[in-house]
């Protein structure tokens, strides 16, 4: 598990790790986690030649803080930006976990000249995702709540225990049941701590989140007039439970696919956070979807 390095992308240092050779792959995680998410599925696709690019946006990992709030087409405009920056004009497979899930469709459809195959993990879903207050009184809502946890030194006294409880809820199992073996050992306490004892972390994880609902909808926006025209898989964590939040989750992650002619596959037993329970899985998703372009 280690760090990368920092590269200025629209004036932000975005932290980054590069490994390998081959057909470049971008592995984009959810909301306020890190590039070390990635860990085994990046060594997995390393193993089996491919450049893998892993990084964190701003006011997650070890990036520099947000300086404008996120949309879908900037977060795209990123992706873009971090390429070019690295030298990687070649077609890429885009992988996006979660709310990551929504930069990467939109990476897609803005870029399909740069984009081999695109595979949503767990995506974010929103079919009709309406807002009540303006996106300036959220922006400036979060920002307060930012400051205000700041001040109080959350961030640096709670920070890794929430992170911990948060990954041990978001795996299989839930909260009572330590998670599986085949998702190997948890992030290294170090950098757990170094990432998540920072407000800066907390504060982009807030305004990532006030955003949520305006970037689904930008996402929304882009599928009537930016047709998908590259490989797209579709991969839903479930835990193997008959419970209703499980099973409409499911259903809803398969209703998506059929939305985007996508191929649908099924992570079982995993939780939301399907890199860590199910690695092999994850990889094997995106080298299919990648040679599914080739």
């Amino acid at each position: 598990m280690k760090t990368g390095r920092f590269v200025r992308v629209d004036g932000v240092p975005l932290h980054v790790v590069v490994e390998g050779s081959g057909p470049p792959v971008v592995l984009s995680a959810g909301l306020a986690m890190a590039w070390f998410d990635w860990d085994q599925v990046a060594a997995l696709l390393v193993a089996q030649g491919r450049t893998v690019v892993r990084f964190d946006r701003p006011g997650h990992g070890l990036s520099a803080p947000a300086t404008a709030p996120p949309t879908a087409a900037g977060e795209a405009r990123r992706i873009a930006g971090l390429l070019d920056a690295l030298g990687l004009a070649g077609p890429v497979t885009v992988a996006g976990h979660s709310i990551a899930g929504f930069h990467a469709e939109a990476f897609a459809r803005l870029y399909p000249e740069r984009t081999a195959a695109l595979v949503l993990v767990d995506t974010s879903i929103e079919e009709d995702p309406r807002t009540v207050w303006p996106a300036g009184m959220r922006t400036g809502a979060a920002r307060v709540l930012g400051r205000a946890l700041t001040a109080a030194g959350l961030p640096a006294a709670l920070g890794p225990l929430a992170r911990r409880a948060t990954v041990r809820a978001s795996r299989t199992g839930g909260p009572d049941r330590p998670p599986p073996s085949a998702g190997g050992p948890p992030a290294a306490r170090d950098l757990v701590r170094r990432v998540y004892r920072s407000s800066r972390v907390w504060r982009g994880a807030l305004l990532e989140n006030a955003r949520y609902r305006d970037t689904a909808a930008e996402v929304l926006a882009l599928r009537t007039g930016r047709p998908l025209a590259v490989p797209v898989t579709v991969l839903a964590g479930y835990d193997g439970t008959s419970g209703r939040g499980a099973l409409r989750w499911l259903a809803r992650q398969a209703e998506l696919a059929v939305r985007l002619g996508a191929r649908f596959e099924v992570a079982e037993p995993a939780g939301h956070l399907v890199m860590l329970d199910r690695p092999g899985l994850v990889a094997r998703v995106v080298l299919d979807a990648g040679q599914r372009r080739a």
